[in-house]
């Protein structure tokens, strides 16, 4: 799809433009690709999305399919299994954060009934639209997600900061904030 015109950040990496192309920005109200996204979002903190892009089939495979009940259940053993694997941020504060942060997304579903009803609750279930005509007007975080981000600190979970919460925010399609000369504008 080289003959469309993307947002900047996804450079010329095939990974990075595939990525722009079908995920980033399509609404989602699948609670297991939110939780999958969840872990990797939480995994990116201080280091380029591209890297855990690189890094999502072992991520995968490390934590069960991104089952959130598989791993809410996961011991000290599969933590360390974790620690140990090298195709993941061998992180033991993030990857404990992934493990809990999994038991507090249970929580939520049991109270609304699923996450991404908390979650597009939000929005009144109707994504932000931005219409921004350059990367460099795109803020790292807003009064939105800074109000999500501290409710979601407030029920414990870790690694969740209203910066990562706005990036969650756009990759999940909550906020389109592709530019507005970008292909995938319109159709998000």
């Amino acid at each position: 799809m080289s003959e469309h015109r993307r947002c900047t950040w996804c450079g010329n990496d095939p990974l990075y433009q595939n990525y722009h192309d079908n995920e980033w920005g399509v609404p989602c109200r699948d609670d297991q690709k939110l939780f999958e996204f969840l872990i990797l979002e939480g995994a990116q903190a201080g280091l380029s999305w591209i890297t855990i892009l690189r890094k999502r089939e072992a991520y995968r495979r490390a934590f069960a399919d991104f089952d959130v009940r598989k791993v809410a259940a996961f011991t000290a053993i599969d933590i360390e299994r974790c620690v140990e694997d090298t195709g993941i941020v061998r992180n033991r504060l993030k990857i404990n954060s992934a493990v809990s942060n999994a038991r507090l997304f249970i929580d939520i579903q049991r109270e609304f009934g699923s996450f991404s009803d908390y979650f597009w609750g939000y929005v009144n279930n109707r994504p932000i639209v931005n219409y921004w005509a350059n990367q460099s007007q795109i803020p790292a975080t807003t009064p939105l997600s800074d109000l999500i981000a501290r409710d979601m600190k407030k029920r414990g979970f870790k690694f969740f900061g209203s910066t990562i919460c706005y990036a969650y925010m756009q990759a999940m399609g909550q906020v389109n904030d592709h530019t507005t000369d970008c292909y995938r504008h319109e159709q998000c």
